[in-house]
C-alpha cells in the first residue's frame, strides 16, 4: 500500500557563538521574507536566546532592543561575581522577564527547545519544559563567563559545549527538514590571512637591482612593525580586574610584536575552536538539509553592540543559501 504524501515538517537549529548570534535575527528575517515558517525552533547558547524571542512571537521587538544596544548598555548587564563565573547573568534574565514573554515552553506559540550541558556528567540536556527564561539562562551559561544554573538537581552550563548547532534536537522534535545556522564556520579566518603573491614583474625588477624578492616572513615582520590596532574594549575592561588581565611580558623581540591575549580571550577563543570542531563532527554524522554560515570572523565574542553588522551578515548568508532549499519544499 502506497504511503500518503504529507507536508514535511521544517526545523530550525540556531547555533552558539556569543555576540555573533545577533545574526540569527537576519536569518529569521530572510526566511520570513521568503515565506518560510519553521514548524519547530531550537537553539544552543545565544541561539536559544534569539530562538526564544522568535518562538514567543517577539522577534521584531527583540530586534529593536538589540539594535539599540550600545557599549554602555552592555556594561550595564554585567553583574560581576566572584564564584562560578565572572558574571551572574541575573541582570540579563531579569530584564527578559520584565520586557519579554516568560512562560512555560510547552505553551509557546511555536514549539521550542534549548540545549544545555550537565557540568558534572558532561551529558547533553534538552530543555523542553518549564520557564523559557530559565531554559535560556542555562543554555547561555558559558563556563568562566556566566555562573552555572541549578535546575532539577543538575548544574547546567552552555549548550554549545556539547551541541553547538542542535540539528539533532530539531530532528527529535519531529523535523523532517532541518535548516542549521552555524556561527563558527569561519572563526579561524580571524587569525589567518592569505600570503601575498608577488607578480613575475616585481620579482624581475628586484633581481635587476640586486635585491632579493620580499619573502612572506619579511612581509609579516614589516606588517607587525606597523602601529598596532587599539585593544578591544573587552581587553581594556579585563585589564582593570585583578588576576584576569594579560599575561607576562614576551621574552623576545619577535614575540613582542604579537599582543598577549587576556585570560578571557584565550578561554573564549578556545571554546569557539572546540565548538567548531564538534559542529563539523556532529553534522557529518547527521547532516542538516541546509547549512547557513554567516561570515562573522570580524566580530568579537562580546561585540554585542555591533548588532547591525551581525544581522546584515545573517540576512546575506540566508539569501545566498536559500536556493539550496528549493527542492526540499513544495512549490
Amino acid at each position: 500500500m502506497a504511503l500518503a504524501r504529507r507536508t514535511p515538517k521544517l526545523g530550525l537549529a540556531l547555533g552558539s557563538g556569543s555576540a555573533r548570534g545577533w545574526s540569527h535575527i537576519g536569518v529569521l528575517r530572510a526566511l520570513q521574507e521568503a515565506g518560510i515558517q519553521p514548524d519547530v525552533v531550537c537553539g544552543s547558547s545565544i541561539g536559544a536566546l534569539v530562538g526564544a524571542a522568535y518562538a514567543a512571537g517577539e522577534l521584531e521587538r527583540f530586534a529593536d532592543w538589540v539594535l539599540g544596544l550600545g557599549m554602555r548598555d552592555v556594561f550595564g548587564f554585567m553583574d560581576f561575581n566572584l564564584a562560578g563565573g565572572m558574571l551572574k547573568g541575573e541582570k540579563l534574565i531579569s530584564f527578559w522577564r520584565r520586557n519579554f514573554a516568560d512562560f512555560d515552553i510547552e505553551n509557546a506559540p511555536r514549539p521550542f527547545a534549548a540545549v544545555a550541558t550537565d557540568l558534572h556528567s558532561g551529558a547533553e540536556v534538552w530543555l523542553r519544559d518549564g520557564s523559557i527564561a530559565d531554559a535560556v539562562r542555562a543554555s547561555i551559561a558559558l563556563p568562566g563567563l556566566f555562573t552555572p544554573v541549578l535546575r532539577d538537581g543538575r548544574m547546567l552550563v552552555d549548550g554549545g559545549l556539547v551541541n553547538p548547532v542542535p540539528a539533532s534536537l530539531a530532528r527529535a522534535m519531529g523535523a523532517d527538514i532541518v535548516i542549521a545556522v552555524d556561527l563558527n564556520a569561519d572563526i579561524l579566518q580571524r587569525h589567518m590571512q592569505p600570503l601575498e603573491v608577488q607578480s613575475p614583474e616585481v620579482v624581475q625588477s628586484t633581481a635587476e637591482v640586486g635585491l632579493p624578492p620580499k619573502s612572506a616572513t619579511a612581509m609579516a615582520a614589516a606588517s607587525a612593525s606597523e602601529s598596532p590596532a587599539p585593544a578591544p574594549w573587552t581587553t581594556r575592561l579585563l585589564s582593570m580586574l585583578p588576576g584576569v588581565g594579560s599575561g607576562a611580558a614576551p621574552q623576545s623581540a619577535a614575540a613582542s610584536s604579537l599582543p598577549t591575549p587576556s585570560v578571557l580571550d584565550v578561554v573564549m577563543t578556545s571554546v569557539n575552536i572546540m565548538q567548531m570542531r564538534i559542529t563539523r563532527s556532529r553534522m557529518a554524522g547527521d547532516p542538516p538539509e541546509l547549512v547557513i554560515a554567516p561570515r562573522l570572523a570580524h566580530l568579537g565574542l562580546l561585540d554585542f553592540h555591533r548588532a547591525q553588522e551581525a544581522i546584515d551578515a545573517g540576512y546575506a548568508a540566508t539569501q545566498a543559501a536559500l536556493p539550496g532549499l528549493a527542492h526540499w519544499l513544495p512549490a
